[in-house]
């Protein structure tokens, strides 16, 4: 077996409220290998979202540990997990969170900007991107100009512009109609299978089962079930 990309043993994450603890995730462990499709399934509130924003270090965890590609993500100072966000995880959003004053080839090209990247390097780079998912004749297209399914992609692309091993996604098809949203995912298969990525995606959506290779189910704070997918069970075979 590989040395697991993703390693979270006994999580938990608390909110104050006044004089109450809310207890979002309970003591949750979590191992991901690398190259694998995982969907985070659950209801609202269930704690899936708070789940993934810990292992992308964008949260810290009331108790536990977190070790991403060598990272001690759960011990790092915010310098430390900005450097860790930078050179391991691509992140995709439900509201693509694109700049609406920038072009889709500025909006990928982003990340290369706070990189320090000069600004021939950033649109070659992004350029590339938006080539490789189809979106090359709308580089000089705002988000207005683009359709919900255009805008995720130069979300996704964006997301790979520092080539991160893992690409982390919070309800990516949530605003999206159903055929765009199979398009996306079909993206996020092709991802993992072609460049190797481990994805990770989180999810309300039963039917993002098809596309991954491991399925784990959230309720009220905690893991209930965590189980391969045809698709995963035949990968695995395929390895072995």
């Amino acid at each position: 077996m590989a040395q697991p990309i993703v390693a979270a043993k006994h999580l938990s994450k608390a909110f104050s409220i006044g004089s109450e603890s809310l207890i979002i995730l309970k003591q949750v462990s979590l191992s991901v290998p690398p190259g694998q499709f995982v969907g985070i399934m659950g209801p609202s509130g269930s704690g899936k979202s708070t789940l993934l924003y810990l292992l992308g270090g964008l949260d810290r965890p009331t108790q536990g540990d977190i070790r991403v590609g060598g990272y001690a993500v759960s011990q790092l100072n915010s310098e430390g997990l900005a450097m860790f966000r930078s050179q391991m995880i691509g992140f995709v959003f439900q509201a693509f969170h694109l700049v609406p004053t920038l072009t889709a080839l500025e909006n990928v090209g982003l990340p290369g900007v706070f990189m320090g990247l000069p600004r021939q390097q950033r649109d070659v780079r992004a350029m590339q991107l938006l080539t490789a998912l189809g979106m090359a004749n709308r580089a000089d297209h705002r988000p207005s100009q683009l359709s919900g399914g255009q805008q995720q992609r130069v979300a996704i692309a964006r997301a790979l512009f520092n080539q991160p091993p893992i690409i982390m996604a919070d309800e990516p098809t949530g605003a999206l109609d159903s055929k765009t949203g199979q398009a996306v995912m079909r993206l996020l298969r092709t991802l993992c299978d072609k460049q190797k990525k481990t994805v990770i995606v989180v999810t309300h959506d039963p039917h993002i089962a098809d596309y991954a290779d491991r399925m784990v189910n959230i309720q009220d704070g905690q893991i209930i079930n965590d189980s391969l997918t045809s698709r995963g069970k035949e990968r695995q075979n395929h390895v072995a």
